[in-house]
């Protein structure tokens, strides 16, 4: 895909008369007045590669099971704002070199226009640089230098708090969360998570690491990752060891950089839950995008 950063997603809802925005050269236009419903989609065959080349009339969007007109579609890259979110309690101890050179790898791929900050938890939540930033150096140092080492594994809490970073903020925006185990410090709930998630529609992408030890059991990571994954049309990888660590999170960011927008503009904006699919026409392709949006004005 070629860069375009001209477009803003979050741009949908736009102001006076009727305006018309030409998406590149795909003739994505939507009206002032209207709500465009952003549909961010991962397509991958049967093998899990990604197919990054489909055309608008190859997608069917479906709200509440009535499918509805295409109004936005670009596939081209758009920039990200992301939050790096990593585990270092205790059962890290021995993991912590490899995560940070994966880490790393996210970072040298990010793109022009892209900013992030990197964060870590245990029994406390860390986030640095001050501000989001697109220099790969700092967030590099910020990697080696600035993550620390805890305890228990506050998961929910610091996917909160990552959401609080990126509170208002426009474009696609984010979470990538780290983790070798379960929720055991929290104030915050995975229910309460998911649901700010969805309505405030934040991406999660989860990275579980199964089998290291921790307190003389085998860890395992959270249940609530893969599911508030699939909820909000990120993606979740699940190792059974550090040796694909690199690969794993270089993987996020070309999925990251190949995704499709897609939109529509909702008949009813009734301030309720609707259940979102997005198919796809060719078969053994399959999209992965969020399943629900709030329908509020």
């Amino acid at each position: 895909m070629t860069r375009f950063w001209r477009l803003l997603p979050a741009a949908f809802v736009l102001a006076g008369g009727y305006t018309v925005l030409l998406a590149a050269q795909q003739g994505a236009t939507f009206k002032s007045g209207t709500r465009t419903v952003p549909l961010y989609a991962t397509v991958v065959d049967s093998t899990g590669r990604l197919v990054p080349d489909l055309q608008r009339d190859e997608f069917e969007i479906f709200d509440n099971g009535v499918r509805q007109e295409t109004t936005l579609f670009v596939n081209e890259n758009q920039k990200i704002t992301v939050v790096v979110m990593l585990d270092t309690s205790g059962s890290m101890t021995f993991q912590i070199e490899q995560l940070k050179e994966a880490a790393e790898q996210f970072a040298l791929r990010l793109l022009p226009g892209d900013k992030a900050r990197i964060g870590s938890f245990s029994d406390k939540i860390i986030i640095t640089p001050p501000a989001f930033t697109g220099n790969r150096d700092e967030l590099i140092r910020a990697i080696h230098n600035d993550i620390q080492f805890g305890n228990p594994t506050a998961l929910w809490d610091a996917t909160w708090r990552s959401m609080d970073v990126m509170e208002g903020l426009d474009g696609r925006k984010v979470v990538l969360l780290f983790t070798d185990g379960e929720d055991n410090y929290s104030h915050k709930s995975y229910g309460s998570v998911r649901d700010r998630a969805i309505e405030e529609e934040f991406m999660i992408y989860g990275i579980g690491l199964r089998g290291t030890p921790g307190g003389g059991i085998t860890q395992k990571p959270d249940g609530g990752l893969r599911r508030i994954a699939e909820e909000t049309g990120g993606g979740y990888f699940e190792l059974r060891g550090t040796t694909d660590l690199n690969s794993t999170f270089t993987r996020v960011a070309n999925e990251l950089h190949s995704q499709y927008v897609l939109g529509f503009s909702p008949a009813t904006l009734d301030g309720k839950l609707h259940k979102l699919e997005l198919r796809v026409k060719q078969p053994g392709l399959t999209a992965r995008t969020r399943k629900s949006y709030l329908a509020t004005k």
